[in-house]
């Protein structure tokens, strides 16, 4: 299965680099899904949880608050101001990085309905980081 580069990028470093099969991203005009192939677009992306499958299978989640996304031919760069994945080695990790998540997304809250929505998504992401 073809593949594309995936970087996610905050003021503090690199969250994930690596290749993805496919990706889900927080746009903000809705969320849209990123294939390899996709057509090059440039964007904002909005509070919400980016969902990804990896090269190896696996897949992974990162809550985002906001940012930039530059999708090209093979390659997703996302630039965005703060980022906490979801992944552990036990449930006591998971926990604190949707605990992370949760104050991350406190400034930027919308409204109370988009809110929820991004911390069932997150904790739907972290009962598959579990297991």
């Amino acid at each position: 299965m073809e593949t594309f580069e995936l970087e996610i990028v905050t003021p503090n470093g690199v969250i994930y680099n690596g290749l993805a099969k496919e990706a889900t991203l927080p746009g903000a005009e809705g969320e849209f899904g990123v294939l390899p192939g996709h057509a090059s677009v440039v964007t904002l992306l909005d509070a919400g949880v980016v969902d990804f499958v990896r090269q190896d299978g696996i897949k992974e989640s990162v809550v985002i608050d906001w940012g930039y996304v530059n999708v090209s031919n093979q390659r997703v760069c996302l630039i965005v101001q703060g980022a906490v994945a979801i992944v552990g080695a036990n449930e006591s990790e998971v926990a604190r990085a949707l605990s992370q998540a949760k104050d991350l997304l406190q400034g930027v809250a919308d409204s109370s309905y988009a809110m929820a929505s991004v911390v069932a998504r997150m904790e739907q992401a972290a009962k598959n980081a579990i297991g």
